[in-house]
């Protein structure tokens, strides 16, 4: 909960108000599939409501428990098992390398 997570991929905020995160598809198998089959360059994933606020909250200062805290107060529903869902979505966002823990970079 002490780890600050920073974001590293490209992002924009869309009209609705959500998170979409811009993420280039390189590697040998997608350069094939890129010019086989026509599969994109570029993936869009969208966050849901409570995503969307987590991920505008990753600053690159506040810790996990401090963007929980925000997400708490902005959204009620979101308070059954908090931290436990948080940290399990940071690892998420930490495996696909959407972001990076500024404190294990020193």
């Amino acid at each position: 909960m002490d780890n600050i997570p920073k974001i590293n991929k490209k992002w924009e905020l869309t009209e609705q108000g959500e998170v979409e995160i811009t993420v280039e598809n390189k590697g040998v198998f997608h350069k094939i599939a890129q010019k086989f089959f026509k599969k994109p360059r570029y993936s869009f994933i969208k966050l849901d409501e409570y995503g969307s606020c987590v991920w505008q909250q990753i600053d690159g200062e506040k810790t996990i428990y401090e963007i929980g805290q925000i997400l708490k107060s902005q959204h009620k529903k979101a308070a059954n098992q908090l931290y436990e869902r948080l940290a399990k979505f940071m690892g998420i966002l930490e495996h696909n390398k959407y972001i990076i823990f500024v404190n294990e970079e020193k």
